[in-house]
């Protein structure tokens, strides 16, 4: 090699490298999302620059995502070990009412200082308590009596909900300490806590999924439950923690979204069940088990997000949004699954 190869070479192998990255960012399908995500952001923004980039507006985004993006959590972990969770909604109801029946009764609305602050603790406590016993039931049905996920789950969540509707009657609970606002309307440093939360928790997941031994056989339990079981694997523990840790996810949306509206009742985020579903789909949840990453969820969660609030600008109605995220559902599996067959081909 010449001096002058020597100095073309040093002169364009950076350029060529960042070049061949960016390439490869943009096939991989973290970087298809991320592409997606802010071609919507930007779509939004011309069509209606003056009320999308608004502080209100961005203020109402960040402060109603982390209710759905939570509940996709739950999910997403039913869907890695194969399975899926059609009872977020019931358990996250169930667990709220729980929370908010401790909160009325024990606080009410008067309360203040230390007596309430421990008080909205043993709430949370009680919610997330509800949640963990709604999914340990759940993994038995699942992994002890081998009942398909989405049936079992499917039959759990309208118990559950019955049993939210028979504890109230029908009704909203109200009447919490103002301290317990702060969870779904509070901001710690400028920043929205229920924000926090999420990003808290989607860390947590993302580290217990690619830094520990248990996210490893979520995953080899998702991709190949034969091979899972034959190698010593216990498969049983896995499914039943891992509906427990989605009843806690559930149960945590609840508090977020009851704080949010002051009250708790048993049909609140009914519209959020296939909007979960959407976001893990979306965002690269293998549904048939064995893979998926966290950062592909939280650009699904910020891309429907983002259209979901140029829908509201444009005033497209509930039913119409419920038959665009149906639809969109539809199509993303599709696509997925021809780029699936082609790859084995």
């Amino acid at each position: 090699m010449t001096k002058s190869d020597t100095q073309s070479s040093q002169a364009i192998g950076p350029d060529t490298g960042i070049a061949a990255r960016l390439s490869s960012f943009a096939a991989s399908q973290i970087g298809r999302l991320a592409i997606i995500t802010a071609l919507i952001f930007v779509a939004m923004t011309v069509l209606s620059p003056e009320r999308f980039l608004s502080t209100a507006n961005m203020t109402s985004m960040a402060f109603q995502f982390p209710e759905f993006a939570i509940l996709a959590l739950a999910m997403m972990l039913a869907m890695l070990t194969g399975g899926i969770d059609l009872s977020v909604i019931g358990v996250a109801n169930l667990s709220a009412i729980c929370g908010a029946l401790t909160l009325s009764t024990l606080a009410g609305v008067s309360a203040t200082g230390l007596d309430a602050g421990l008080i909205i603790v043993l709430a949370i406590v009680i919610a997330l308590t509800v949640g963990l016993l709604a999914g340990l039931i759940n993994g038995i049905a699942i992994g002890h009596f081998g009942l398909p996920p989405i049936l079992a789950t499917l039959g759990s969540g309208l118990v559950f909900t019955g049993l939210g509707v028979a504890i109230t009657g029908g009704s909203a609970v109200i009447g919490f300490p103002g301290g317990f606002s702060m969870i779904g309307n509070g901001r710690f440093i400028g920043i929205p806590v229920p924000v926090i939360i999420f990003a808290v928790l989607a860390g947590a997941i993302a580290l217990m999924l690619n830094r520990t031994g248990y996210g490893t056989r979520i995953m080899l339990l998702g991709a190949n439950p034969l091979a899972a079981r034959f190698s010593g694997m216990n498969d049983l523990r896995i499914t039943i923690r891992s509906y427990m840790m989605g009843g806690a996810l559930a149960a945590t949306a609840g508090l977020v979204i009851m704080s949010r509206a002051n009250s708790a009742k048993a049909d609140y985020g009914s519209s959020y069940l296939l909007l979960t579903v959407l976001i893990c789909v979306l965002g690269g949840i293998n549904p048939y088990g064995g893979f998926g990453r966290i950062a592909g969820l939280v650009l699904a969660v910020l891309s429907l997000q983002f259209f979901s609030s140029g829908l509201n600008m444009l005033q497209v109605s509930n039913f119409a949004r419920e038959f665009i995220w149906g639809a969109l559902l539809l199509v993303v599996m599709v696509v997925n699954s021809s780029m699936l067959t082609g790859n084995r081909r």
